[in-house]
């Protein structure tokens, strides 16, 4: 089925929705103070939404909501209201993450569209498969990482509609897969807590030394995206909408952005040359970007995306000092964007972004830029020539943007009537439309001269000035030369409009039909509840390295995961286990993400003949549903974090057990083992947290002069890489088979000292998860978390001594108990 293009703009506050729908877009997209994914906004009240669905409707604009966080246990019932209140607010869609939430939507608000949020982590037409098999979506939002070439193998003219983002700022991390905040800060991404520890500056350490960067500090902080001239492939590709980034952004940059799009989208759909101009571009750059590109969509290009240069907005590079004093410079300029005065500027010296100056221009003399020294504090002393000037804000550019939605009058949509007329000569003149009629009291009479023409007609009944129609088109089934007062006419225009506008107020009221079901029918039942048995207490080990496996097998470990960096050592792994003897199990893990034509990495692993399958992505779920010889975990990565979504795992896909979430404190994660039955699950109780997980390779761009894994050299293989942060913490990067990064918390995270009040719920699996430890920190790591769980060490002994076998201390990361977030 195809679907004309949709422009999908932000709304973070009233202000922007008017200046999204005043430039053109056909939907907009915003959330309430809770369940979404940027708590930071405004954002909509529940009181807000009838209003802002009539204005929107009013004006033919589509309204979607973003319910696009994981939702905890303790909050189910409040979502399921809030999901009721969206239907009966004539909402249009819900942007969702949590799988157990769509299909409560689908349970308790039928008529909600349903639309895959990018959290969902769609990166594989498998992984839509997936989902698209439990809900029926309406919508797909894709993961921001694919490229054409990529979005392509989705088939968007025959799949469910696609969705893409083509403007705004760009996650360094997989959607869905950061759980940097979560880790180091407790507010989750997940939740919409992001800090943005992907702008911050980082050092980078190679085999234990500092690399000089230069002013390369940012070095997880991409470019924002613009895809402008991209639109025509994806609108020739059949991808439905186009969506803009920005719900923390001003209504100035909504307008800006939505009108360069509305141009583009309309082009490109009338496949006419683009009309976009160059102060449409400026104006991209003006009103936010920390530069420009095609993101991943032009296909892969590690040095052009993340440069490493800055991490906020920056504006337009004008040029460089050519000569300076104090108080005046001589500008090199750089390309067609001058300077005027009131102009805001950077000097951009390659140093600390805190520390950089700026100011406003004072007067210009040709290409003599002066500053007021009462309004600058620029020190001198640090301006030389050769550094390069950055335009940050245009007071002009500002007014033009802010009049594209202030001084624009909002008129509502007007429906074009299509009425026919009808009569004869003794009987009454009759207008229908839409299924309603109305009649004259007055009977028609034989023209003597002056006989009703159509043309008399449409200019008397079409006289719809005042009301919410226009006419579209009149049908004249009169039979002959008739008249009838102009009077008359009068009376039944303003009948007829009077009767579409009960029908219009009666639709309106009409609300959606009660859904029968209920929070209940999407979660464990009594019955699963009480068919849990307790079960003596195991340890399992994830191992990277074959030593660790060795280690494992030597003290007793009989689930061992293994999760290598090349996926070409499985059978090495598989073979360790086996010629080892006894009841241990091995299970491979697939990589964290799957692209399209990726399902080569399932094969292989299948190849290596495993017990099991430690199950990270939806593409995978879909390629080993079914294969019941083999045993499947699904991993933190999945998202597991209510019993609705661990109900709708196992059940329907097919999945023996699950990892509990790493976005659960410890009460969300008791809440949730007391919900569904505890032998579902498994729980991570030590591990180096994979923070970052990226599609962005550091290796790539900073120990490499190439671009792709084509012409990189992999440094991946030869260097260990860490980063340091702001605190001097360091980080343990690593590669994967796809060449994609995580970046993994230096200190360890340890449940130990929550062990006995998880035990006390039934729970009787825990992993224990390695990076990069040796063998026999390995064995020791083991032995330790053996005697918690064999009850011959308390947790806190435990967690003190597991401060002096980790070298850098560990932590109770996200287990620790933190206060709920507040919104504004």
């Amino acid at each position: 089925m195809q679907h004309e293009p949709e422009l999908l703009s932000p709304a973070g506050n009233w202000d922007c929705a008017r200046a999204a729908v005043a430039n053109g877009a056909d939907a907009i997209f915003f959330g309430l103070s809770k369940f979404n994914a940027r708590l930071r906004a405004d954002n909509f009240t529940d009181e807000d939404l009838p209003e802002l669905m009539e204005f929107l409707h009013a004006h033919g604009v589509k309204g979607f909501v973003t319910m696009n966080t994981l939702i905890f246990t303790s909050e189910l019932a409040a979502a399921e209201a809030q999901l009721r209140h969206l239907e009966q607010s004539g909402v249009d869609a819900i942007i969702v993450q949590d799988l157990g939430l769509a299909r409560l939507a689908r349970t308790v608000a039928p008529s909600l569209e349903i639309h895959a949020s990018t959290q969902m982590t769609i990166t594989s037409p498998e992984g839509l498969e997936f989902i698209d098999s439990l809900y029926h979506l309406e919508r797909a939002v894709l993961s921001r990482e694919l490229s054409l070439k990529e979005i392509e193998k989705f088939s968007p003219k025959e799949c469910v509609p696609l969705e893409v983002f083509v403007h705004g700022a760009l996650c360094v991390a997989y959607s869905g897969q950061c759980l940097t905040s979560e880790s180091l800060g407790q507010r989750s991404a997940n939740r919409g807590e992001c800090a943005q520890a992907c702008r911050m500056p980082y050092e980078l350490v190679v085999d234990g030394e500092t690399k000089d960067m230069g002013e390369q500090r940012y070095l997880l902080s991409p470019q924002d995206l613009a895809a402008v001239d991209l639109i025509p492939d994806l609108v020739n590709q059949g991808v439905v909408s186009y969506k803009i980034e920005g719900r923390l952004k001003s209504p100035e940059y909504v307008a800006a952005v939505t009108r360069v799009y509305r141009k583009a989208i309309d082009d490109a759909v009338a496949q006419r040359e683009s009309t976009v101009t160059e102060r449409d571009r400026y104006s991209l750059e003006m009103t936010f970007s920390r530069g420009l590109s095609t993101g991943w969509l032009a296909g892969t290009n590690h040095p052009y995306l993340t440069h490493g240069r800055f991490g906020k907005k920056r504006g337009v590079r004008v040029g460089t000092v050519e000569n300076c004093g104090r108080g005046w410079i001589i500008l090199n300029q750089e390309g067609p964007v001058g300077l005027a005065p009131g102009d805001g500027i950077v000097f951009d010296a390659g140093e600390n972004r805190n520390l950089e100056q700026g100011s406003r221009v004072w007067k210009v003399e040709g290409n003599c830029l002066s500053f007021h020294h009462k309004h600058s504090k620029i020190n001198w002393d640090r301006i030389k020539p050769g550094i390069v000037i950055y335009k940050t804000d245009d007071p002009k550019l500002n007014s033009e943007v802010r009049a594209m939605w202030k001084n624009v009058k909002l008129e509502p949509l007007r429906s074009g009537l299509n009425i026919t007329v009808t009569g004869c000569v003794g009987e009454a003149l009759i207008l229908s439309c839409n299924g309603i009629s109305v009649s004259s009291a007055e009977k028609l009479e034989q023209a003597q001269n002056r006989p009703l023409t159509t043309e008399t007609l449409v200019d008397k009944i079409g006289r719809l000035g005042n009301t919410a129609y226009e006419l579209g088109s009149l049908d004249n089934q009169l039979e002959g030369d008739l008249i009838l007062p102009l009077s008359a006419l009068n009376r039944l225009r303003r009948a007829l409009v009077e009767k579409l506008d009960q029908q219009a107020a009666a639709e309106e009221k009409a609300a959606p039909k009660p859904a029968t079901g209920r929070l209940a029918d999407v979660l464990p039942s009594a019955e699963q509840l009480s068919q849990a048995t307790e079960q003596a207490a195991e340890l399992s080990a994830l191992t990277r390295h074959p030593h660790q496996i060795e280690a494992a097998l030597e003290n007793g470990i009989k689930r061992i995961y293994a999760d290598f960096e090349d996926i070409r050592r499985y059978k090495e792994a598989v073979e360790i286990v086996r010629a080892h003897g006894g009841d241990a199990t091995i299970h491979l893990a697939t990589p964290r993400i799957q692209k399209p034509n990726e399902t080569g990495y399932f094969k292989f692993i299948d190849r290596s003949a495993p017990d099991g399958i430690l199950i990270r992505n939806l593409g995978a779920v879909t390629y080993f549903k079914g294969r019941d010889e083999l045993y499947k975990t699904g991993d933190f990565s999945l998202n597991c974090a209510n019993p609705a979504t661990a109900k709708l795992l196992i059940e329907e896909a097919g999945l023996d057990h699950l990892t509990l979430s790493y976005d659960l404190n410890i009460n969300q994660l008791m809440d949730l083992l007391q919900a569904a039955p505890a032998n579902w699950f498994e729980q991570t109780l030590h591990q180096h947290m994979p923070m970052f997980h990226m599609e962005h390779c550091v290796f790539c761009t900073f120990l490499s002069e190439g671009t792709t894994y084509k012409d990189c050299g992999r440094p991946c293989e030869t260097h260990k890489v860490q980063l340091r942060d702001r605190v001097g913490q360091l980080h343990t990067l690593a590669a994967d088979v796809g060449c994609r990064n995580t970046l993994f918390n230096g200190r360890a995270q340890t449940g130990a000292r929550f062990y006995d009040s998880v035990r006390s719920t039934g729970l009787h699996r825990y992993r224990i998860d390695f990076l990069d430890e040796d063998k026999t920190t390995t064995a020791r790591t083991l032995q330790a978390y053996q005697q918690l769980i064999e009850q011959k060490r308390d947790g806190h002994m435990l967690w003190q001594d597991l401060g002096a076998l980790e070298k850098l201390g560990v932590t109770e990361g996200t287990l620790e108990a933190k206060t709920p977030h507040s919104p504004k």
